[in-house]
Parts: C-alpha cells; sequence; structure tokens
C-alpha cells in the first residue's frame, strides 16, 4: 500500500513537475545571465584544470577550489551515471542521451546560480566554521515563518534523501555488484564500508575533502579509460552510435515502438530525469560544498560549478551511453532490434557492454570496481551535505547522532534493501528540488549581480 502511495506521488513529480519547473529554471538562468555557460566556459576550465592539484592547501575553514569541485562531482558521479544511463536508453532508447545533454546545457547555469548564492549567504558560525547552503539562501529569500518553513522542509528531505536513504541506495549498489563480480559476502563489504566511512566521517570536512580530491580524478580516469578501450575495439562502430543518438531523439518509435507522440515523451522524459538527477542541478545539493570553497568572488565558484556538470554529463555520462550504444544497439548487438531480453535491465546492462569486449567476467569485475569508487565518493558527499542540514535544525551537536545513525543506514543497505527504500529515497529528492527553485528565482538578481559585477572587471582588465 505504502509503496504504491510512493510511486504514485514520485511519477507525478518525476513526469510533470520536477521536469517542467527545472527546465523552466534553466532556461530563465540561461537567458538572464547571458548564456553564462558558453560565455565563461573558458574561464571556468582555467580555474578547474589550471590549477588542479592532488593534495590541496589546508584551511582554516571550509575548502579549496578544486576540493569543493571534487566534492561536488562526488556527489554528482554516482550510481546514477551507470545505471542511471542504463535506464535511460532501455526505457527511452539511444535518443534520449540528446536530451540529457540538452538538459544538462541549462543545467551549467542552473548550477552556476546554486554556487553563487550559496557563497554569498554563507554564514560563519562562533567557532569559525563555514555554513552554507539552500537553507541559508532560502532564509535569505524569504523572511519570517514561510522562509523558516522552506528551510526545514528542505532541510528535513535532504537529511532523508541523501544522509539516509540515498547513502542506503549507494551502499546497496556496491554489496551487490561485489558479490556479483567477486563473489565477496554482502555483509563484509558492509563492514568494510561502515569503518572507512566513519573514519572519514569523523574527521570532518577536512579530512573528506582530502579523500575526495584524490579519490575523483582516479576515478574518473579509471572508467574513461575502460570506456575508451572499448570505443577504440569498436570504433567502426563510434559514427553510427553518434548518428543513432540523434536520429532516436526524433524519432524514437523506430526502437522503443508505440507511436511517434508516446515515443518521443518517453525519450524527452526519461533523458529529462536521467540527466536532472545525475548532474543534480537545480536539487540543492551541491551547493553546500560550493559555499564551503575559499575564493575570491562568488563567480570564480559558479563557473567553477559548471564543469562540474559538464564532467558528470558530458564526458562520464557519455561515454558510458556511447559503450553501451556502440556495443548493443549497433548492427551486430544484441539490442539492435529494439526487443529487450528478459536477462537484461538497467542494472546489468553497463555491465554487458563492457563485457562484450573485455569478456563477461572482467566486464562485471571493471564495472564494480567503477561502481565502487563512484558510490563510495557519492556517500562521503551526501553525508556532508546531510550533516550540515541537520546543524543547521537542530545543532551542532546532534550530527554525532547523524553520523551513527548514517552509518547504520549503509550498513544495512548491503544486507537488506527493498523497493520502497528506493522509491522513498527518489520522492524525498525530488521534494528538496521544490523549495531550492522557488528560492533560485526568487533572487535571481543577486545570480545577474554577480554575473555581470565580473564581466565588467574583466572589461576593465
Amino acid at each position: 500500500m505504502l509503496l504504491s502511495i510512493v510511486q504514485t506521488i514520485n511519477s507525478y513529480l518525476s513526469d510533470y513537475i520536477l521536469v517542467i519547473l527545472l527546465i523552466s529554471v534553466g532556461l530563465w538562468f540561461t537567458i538572464k545571465t547571458r548564456f553564462v555557460q558558453i560565455r565563461c566556459f573558458g574561464e571556468g576550465m582555467r580555474k578547474v584544470f589550471g590549477n588542479l592539484s592532488l593534495n590541496g592547501k589546508k584551511h582554516h575553514s571550509g575548502m579549496s577550489s578544486f576540493q569543493a569541485l571534487a566534492t561536488a562531482i562526488a556527489a554528482q558521479v554516482g550510481t546514477g551515471n551507470i545505471v542511471g544511463a542504463s535506464g535511460a536508453i532501455l526505457t527511452g532508447g539511444p535518443g534520449a542521451i540528446f536530451w540529457m545533454w540538452i538538459i544538462a546545457f541549462f543545467g551549467m547555469a542552473t548550477i552556476y546560480a546554486e554556487a553563487t548564492l550559496a557563497q554569498q549567504t554563507r554564514k560563519t558560525d562562533k567557532n569559525g566554521r563555514i555554513q552554507g547552503g539552500p537553507v541559508y539562501y532560502i532564509t535569505t529569500a524569504f523572511k519570517g515563518r514561510f522562509g523558516r518553513f522552506l528551510a526545514g522542509f528542505f532541510a528535513v528531505a535532504i537529511i532523508l534523501a541523501l544522509g539516509f536513504f540515498g547513502c542506503m541506495v549507494q551502499s546497496n549498489s556496491i554489496g551487490s555488484t561485489f558479490e556479483t563480480a567477486f563473489g565477496i559476502p554482502s555483509w563484509v563489504v558492509g563492514v568494510v564500508l561502515v569503518i572507512i566511512c566513519g573514519v572519514i566521517f569523523l574527521g570532518g570536512v577536512r579530512r573528506l575533502a582530502s579523500v575526495t580530491e584524490k579519490i575523483v580524478p582516479v576515478m574518473a580516469a579509471l572508467f574513461l579509460l575502460g570506456g575508451l578501450v572499448v570505443l577504440i575495439a569498436r570504433i567502426q562502430y563510434v559514427p553510427a552510435t553518434f548518428g543513432m543518438i540523434f536520429k532516436y531523439a526524433f524519432q524514437p518509435q523506430a526502437i522503443i515502438g508505440g507511436g511517434i507522440g508516446y515515443a518521443l515523451k518517453t525519450a524527452i522524459s526519461q533523458g529529462a530525469k536521467r540527466g536532472l538527477f545525475s548532474n543534480e542541478a537545480g536539487m540543492g545539493s551541491t551547493p553546500h560544498a560550493h559555499a564551503l570553497a575559499n575564493v575570491e568572488n562568488p563567480h570564480d565558484q559558479g563557473v567553477v560549478a559548471m564543469i562540474g556538470v559538464f564532467i558528470d554529463t558530458f564526458v562520464v555520462l557519455t561515454l558510458n551511453a556511447l559503450v553501451i550504444i556502440c556495443t548493443l544497439y549497433t548492427s551486430d548487438g544484441i539490442l539492435a532490434a529494439g526487443a529487450i531480453p528478459d536477462t537484461i535491465t538497467k542494472a546489468n546492462l553497463a555491465q554487458t557492454a563492457f563485457g562484450s569486449v573485455f569478456g563477461a567476467n572482467a566486464g562485471a569485475m571493471f564495472v564494480a570496481v567503477c561502481l565502487f569508487f563512484f558510490a563510495f565518493s557519492t556517500v562521503l558527499s551526501w553525508n556532508l551535505f546531510g550533516k550540515i542540514n541537520m546543524s543547521y535544525l537542530f545543532g551542532e551537536k546532534s550530527t554525532k547522532i547523524y553520523t551513527v545513525i548514517a552509518l547504520v543506514f549503509i550498513f544495512l543497505g548491503t544486507v537488506a534493501s527493498n523497493d520502497l527504500v528506493w522509491e522513498l529515497s527518489d520522492m524525498f529528492n525530488q521534494l528538496m528540488v521544490i523549495p531550492n527553485a522557488i528560492a533560485l528565482f526568487a533572487l535571481t538578481g543577486m545570480v545577474v549581480k554577480s554575473a555581470q559585477r565580473r564581466a565588467a572587471d574583466t572589461l576593465q582588465k
């Protein structure tokens, strides 16, 4: 009964309210900032890769700009990049990837707004620690009871969505893939995961920043290397792969069946939903990391945040999609005709794709290792985001209780998971978006001023 209710709520949220709301936010800020994702893309790339370091300076409070980006990317690049992309392609066809690209393009403007607002509204507590995120810019946008209600609603939703249920879902992916690929009992994986996470959680922001700035480049390089090997092995099919993405973006009925109207709606909605919740632009999660960055002005972190969406969707997620399409959907692939065998699901689609080149066992192991890095880094970042909101609601002392509960959920995820947990995670995940998006619209002026001020400074130089 409860499961069906939650599923119904999720379907209305994802199919209608959130897709329209988040696309509107992206379009709005793209226009208002005069296409900041194009104008300032080069600046963002220079700020990220011009000062790339795996051993950033220690800060009295907060993080370096790259550490904040690494923490944000750790949250963005999770199981959704592998499982989410697989689900979008299975349901919406290869053309869903095109719509993911469109959503990500506008999402870069949205995340610019989130990051600059997080910087402008962050607070420093009595112990000198920086605190920032949507709850702070929500209460800046709306004073009084309404602002406190929206902020409180957001805080509760993100604690449940990411801190508890979300981490449980991520650890479930780690446990199940390791048991399948290596034969290690999932409860053993759970114990090891809890110990490692506990050590990092107790080390606070500094230790987490130190871990994410090292693990994110390594996990990205590993996955990119494996993906490129597959694409090189299937190089003759790569042109056709891109052709299928563009063709089936507008003619999806040819591969997923149904009438043109139904098929096109499915392709667009799958691309939009999976894209939005892969790069997390507009969800209100990554601003917590960007608020902690020690930068000269908010615009600097805004353009860095845009690169996070670019890396998540246009690099990591796209590479996974290309591997799947060029191995399984091209003329000699098992899904070429559009019929999906019962043995193929979104959970094993990537393993099947990599396995077609690496061999079944090696493919399963490669995806399991990548999923470990992706999911583990996401757990670290999501725990931090939940902790910041726990502190906002109940004070700093409550974070110790929060950490214990979070570790319990992480372990439970490796030994027991069900559809209700996944659906609850999705529901609270989606509910976060509503107060966040409302505040973004309300604070448009602050975002525009940040972009204009930086443009004026550049002209003066």
